[in-house]
C-alpha cells in the first residue's frame, strides 16, 4: 500500500459515498467514467511516487538560496515540475476550451493529495499557479486571458498571490502598495510584499503575481483597494517573453518547514528596472477599480481549501508511516505476558500505541472525507441546476473556515502522534515524520489564522443571509441523523449524539448572540470554530458509516471503529466547550495585557 494515502479510503469516498460517477450525466463531465477517474488517480501517485517524493527530504535540507539576485534550488523540483506540467494537470479542471482536462474537482483535490503528501514544498508551486490562473479566468480582461492564461495551464508561466505587507500582516486595510494610473490604461506599482510563496525562482519562463494595491485618491481602508496582474517580465502580445519588470527579490524568508517553497519578501517599482524608462512595477487591472479584495476572495477562499487539503495530505501520510513502523518495530511484550524470553512483540500490539493510531485515523480520514465533500460542492456550484448552485455556495461559504482550520489543527495533532508512535526516533530527521510535522505547523497560519478563520465563522458565515447557510447545513445533518436513526443499532445511538451536538451549536450560537455585545460574542470563537468543527467531521463520520452498508472486510471494520472513536472520545470534548461559550465567560476578554 502506498505510504502516500490510501486509494482504498479515496476510493470508498469518491464512488460510495459521494457517488462521482453520476456527474458523468451533466454536460460539462460527459467525456468522463469511472475509467478516466481511476487513470487521473493511477496517474497522480505514480508521478507523485515517482517524482516528487523521492527529493522531499533532499528539498527540506537543502532550502533556496539567495545568489546574486536570484534563487538557487536543488533541479530535482524544476524536474517534477515539468513531469507533473507535461502531464496536463495544471489544467485538470480546467475548462476543455482553455485546454483542460474538465474533471470534476472531487477526482482533482483526490489525485492533487497525492502530490502534497509526498513534497508540499514542491507542490505549492502548481497549488498557487492553478489559484491564479482560475482568478485571471474568473476576473481578468479578454486581453489579458489572451496573453497570460495558456502558458500558465502549461506551466510555462507560474503565479503567485501578494497581499500581505511587512507593516500590515494579515490586516489587509492597512497595506500602503499604490497604482498609479497610465495613459495607456496600465498601472504602475510601488511597495513591498511579504510572506509571498513562489515569489522568485528560474522553475518557469516569468512569475504572474496578482497584487493587492490601492490607486492614489480611492476610498479609505479595504474599500480602497484594487487588484493587478504584475508579471516578473513584460509579456508580449505574440506571448513572448521580454524585459525585466521592475519586481525584485528583496530577500527569503527561512521556515521552520515548506522550505521547498520560496518564501519571499519582494519590491516592486525600487528602481532596479525601468521598463520603458519610467520607474514602478508594470501591472494591469483584474477586476473592478477598488473591487481587488472581492476579487481575490475567489483565489483566497480556493487557497485556504487547498491549504485544508494539504493539512490533511501530511497528516494522513504521517499516520500510514507511524502505522507502518508500528507493525514493524519490535518491542516490549503483550501486557499479561511475563515471561521475558518470549520475543517482543510489534508495538502495535500495546493499546496505547493503537490509540494514538486509531486517534490518527479517526482525524485524517474524517479530514479526508470533509475536504472531498467541500470539492462536491465545487461540482455542485458548476454544474447543478438553480438551486443546488445556490445551496452549493452557500455552504462553501459556511464551511470553507472549517475546511481550512480543522485540518489544519487536528491533522497536526495526528502528525504529532506519529511521532511519538516512533518514539525517540520519531524526534530525528532520519524518519520522515519530523519533517512531516514541521511541515502541516505552517496550516495554522497560512491564508488566514485559526483566529481570522474563527472570526470569519462566528462573525459573519453562521448569521450570513439571516442564517440561512448554516439553517441549510443544519437541514443536511438532520437528514443524516434520520438515516442513522433508521438504521439503527450503533448508527442509531451516533445519530442521537449528533443530534445532541447539533442542537448544543445551534443554542450557543443563540446565546452569544443574545449577548449584545459583539466583544463577547467573538471573543472566543476559535472555540467556537472547533466544536462546530468536531460536529461536521462526527457527520461525515456517520455519513460514511451508513455508505458502509453491510459491508464486511477489514477495511469497514477499520471504519467503523474509527468512527466509534470519534462519537466516543472526540465529539463529547465539545459540550464542555459549548457549555462555556454559552455563559458569555469573559476570562480571556477582561484579561489585561499588563497582567502578562
Amino acid at each position: 500500500m502506498s505510504i502516500l494515502l490510501s486509494r482504498a479510503d479515496l476510493d470508498f469516498l469518491l464512488y460510495d459515498w459521494l457517488k462521482i460517477e453520476e456527474l458523468t450525466a451533466r454536460e460539462r463531465y460527459t467525456d468522463h467514467s469511472r475509467e478516466t477517474f481511476d487513470a487521473t488517480l493511477d496517474l497522480a501517485e505514480a508521478i507523485a511516487t515517482e517524482h516528487f517524493l523521492p527529493h522531499n527530504k533532499k528539498a527540506d535540507a537543502n532550502e533556496p538560496r539567495f545568489e546574486n539576485g536570484k534563487v538557487v534550488m536543488i533541479p530535482e523540483v524544476g524536474a517534477a515540475l515539468k513531469h507533473y506540467s507535461e502531464a496536463g494537470l495544471l489544467a485538470a479542471q480546467a475548462d476543455a476550451a482553455d485546454g483542460g482536462m474538465q474533471l470534476p474537482c472531487a477526482v482533482g483535490s483526490a489525485a492533487f493529495a497525492f502530490f502534497k503528501a509526498a513534497n508540499v514544498g514542491t507542490a505549492s508551486y502548481p497549488m498557487l499557479t492553478t489559484a491564479a490562473s482560475n482568478l485571471l479566468r474568473k476576473h481578468g480582461s479578454p486581453e489579458l486571458i489572451a496573453r497570460f492564461l495558456k502558458p500558465m495551464r502549461e506551466g510555462r508561466f507560474f503565479g503567485t498571490m501578494c497581499l500581505s505587507e511587512p507593516q500590515a500582516g494579515s490586516s489587509l486595510a492597512d497595506i500602503t502598495t499604490r497604482a498609479e494610473p497610465q495613459e495607456d490604461g496600465s498601472y504602475r506599482l510601488f511597495g513591498t510584499k511579504m510572506w509571498i510563496s513562489g515569489g522568485e525562482h528560474e522553475l518557469s519562463e516569468t512569475i504572474v503575481h496578482m497584487v493587492l494595491a490601492k490607486i492614489p485618491g480611492g476610498p479609505p481602508g479595504s474599500r480602497g483597494i484594487s487588484l493587478f496582474l504584475v508579471p516578473k517580465h513584460l509579456v508580449g502580445d505574440d506571448g513572448a517573453v521580454g524585459a525585466r519588470n521592475d519586481v525584485v527579490l528583496a530577500g527569503l524568508n527561512h521556515k521552520m518547514g515548506y522550505r521547498g517553497t520560496t518564501n519571499t519578501l519582494l519590491n516592486f517599482g525600487e528602481g532596479a528596472h525601468t521598463p520603458g524608462g519610467k520607474p514602478g512595477a508594470v501591472g494591469w487591472l483584474v477586476g473592478e477599480v477598488h473591487g481587488g479584495l472581492p476579487a481575490m476572495f475567489f483565489m483566497m477562499n480556493e487557497a485556504r481549501i487547498g491549504v485544508g487539503l494539504g493539512a490533511v495530505a501530511l497528516g494522513y501520510t504521517g499516520y500510514l508511516r507511524a502505522l507502518a513502523y508500528a507493525k514493524e518495530r519490535p518491542q516490549g511484550r503483550p501486557l499479561g505476558v511475563r515471561d521475558q524470553t518470549t520475543k517482543p512483540c510489534a508495538i502495535i500490539e500495546h493499546p496505547d500505541v493503537r490509540r494514538m493510531l486509531l486517534a490518527s485515523k479517526s482525524y485524517v480520514e474524517g479530514a479526508l472525507a470533509f475536504a472531498l465533500y467541500c470539492a462536491r460542492l465545487v461540482d455542485e456550484e458548476r454544474t447543478g441546476d438553480a438551486a443546488g448552485k445556490r445551496d452549493a455556495q452557500a455552504l462553501l461559504d459556511l464551511l470553507t473556515p472549517i475546511a481550512k482550520s480543522w485540518p489544519s489543527q487536528w491533522c497536526l495533532a495526528a502528525n504529532d502522534l506519529a511521532i511519538q508512535v516512533h518514539g525517540g526516533y520519531g524526534y530525528t530527521r532520519d524518519y520522515d515524520v519530523e519533517q512531516l510535522y514541521r511541515d502541516n505547523r505552517l496550516n495554522p497560519i497560512h491564508e488566514g489564522t485559526h483566529g481570522i478563520q474563527a472570526l470569519d465563522l462566528l462573525g459573519r458565515k453562521v448569521t450570513q443571509n439571516g442564517g440561512a447557510a448554516l439553517e441549510l447545513f443544519s437541514a443536511r445533518i438532520a437528514k443524516t441523523v434520520r438515516a442513522g436513526e433508521a438504521a439503527g443499532g450503533e448508527a442509531a445511538g451516533h445519530a442521537r449524539d449528533l443530534a445532541a451536538a447539533l442542537d448544543a451549536v445551534g443554542e450557543t450560537t443563540r446565546k452569544l448572540y443574545g449577548a449584545g455585545d459583539l466583544s463577547v460574542t467573538l471573543a472566543n470563537a476559535s472555540a467556537y470554530m472547533e466544536a462546530f468543527g468536531h460536529m461536521a467531521i462526527a457527520w461525515v463520520w456517520l455519513e460514511q458509516l451508513l455508505a458502509l452498508g453491510s459491508r464486511e472486510d477489514a477495511f469497514a471494520e477499520g471504519k467503523r471503529q474509527a468512527c466509534r472513536y470519534f462519537f466516543r472520545w472526540e465529539l463529547p470534548k465539545i459540550f464542555p466547550q459549548l457549555a462555556t461559550l454559552g455563559a458569555l465567560d469573559r476570562t480571556t476578554l477582561d484579561m489585561k495585557a499588563e497582567w502578562f
